[in-house]
């Protein structure tokens, strides 16, 4: 179960009544959150906040972000976030006036997570954000096991990654030490410091861990 510690809700919108009122609602969900102005302003934060705004953020979120706005607009500000990989890890969320809804379903389509019509149902909205949050939690953790199997994989050497190859095949030790030209021994060997690095157990365990970089 994750805190609400974990993760905050991004407000973008020019209103501050909508800024105002969604901070508010949020902390009756005891959710953290973060108003912007301006999608100006939000771009600013992530340039101080990550890596000139791309992806690698550590923390949870999501992005309350309406559709018109002085300035740069929502959709500018959407296109950058899917540019950058951003709107997978943070979902995005679109406040919007009827006359908006066809571009905002357009937007859904192109990987927004949803769209709220204003005047929205607190309660339906609230809800889809803590649906929001709760994938960005998963997309997160998938993101860092991606990246300790890496450095895992990493480690092995060459010949460990040839035997690692035949194992995931299914092929018993003494074809393996034909295949490679070794004794089997050599090959039992590095079949357990692969287990060993890849800390797995089995064969099995270790083809399904592969099979999560495909």
């Amino acid at each position: 179960m994750h805190s609400p510690q974990d993760s905050t809700v991004y407000i973008v919108d020019d209103d501050i009544s909508v800024r105002e009122g969604m901070a508010w609602l949020l902390r009756t969900r005891r959710l953290l959150s973060e108003p912007f102005d301006s999608a100006e302003a939000f771009l600013a934060m992530l340039e101080k906040t990550t890596d000139n705004g791309a992806s690698p953020v550590k923390q949870a979120g999501c992005i309350l972000l309406d559709v018109r706005m002085p300035g740069m607009s929502g959709l500018a500000l959407f296109e950058q976030l899917l540019a950058n990989g951003l709107a997978q890890t943070w979902p995005v969320i679109f406040l919007t006036g009827h006359a908006d809804v066809p571009t905002a379903v357009d937007s859904v389509k192109r990987g927004a997570f949803d769209f709220c019509e204003k005047p929205f149902s607190d309660n339906a909205l609230v809800d889809r954000i803590e649906q929001a949050l709760h994938l960005s939690h998963e997309r997160l953790a998938a993101r860092r096991q991606a990246g300790l199997l890496q450095s895992q994989l990493g480690e092995l050497t060459e010949r460990e990654r040839d035997v690692m190859r035949l194992v995931v095949e299914g092929l018993p030790n003494k074809l393996i030490a034909d295949q490679l030209d070794i004794s089997v021994r050599t090959v039992e060997v590095h079949r357990a410091r692969v287990f060993d690095k890849m800390q797995v157990k089995s064969a099995v365990e270790l083809a399904n861990l592969l099979r999560t970089l495909s």
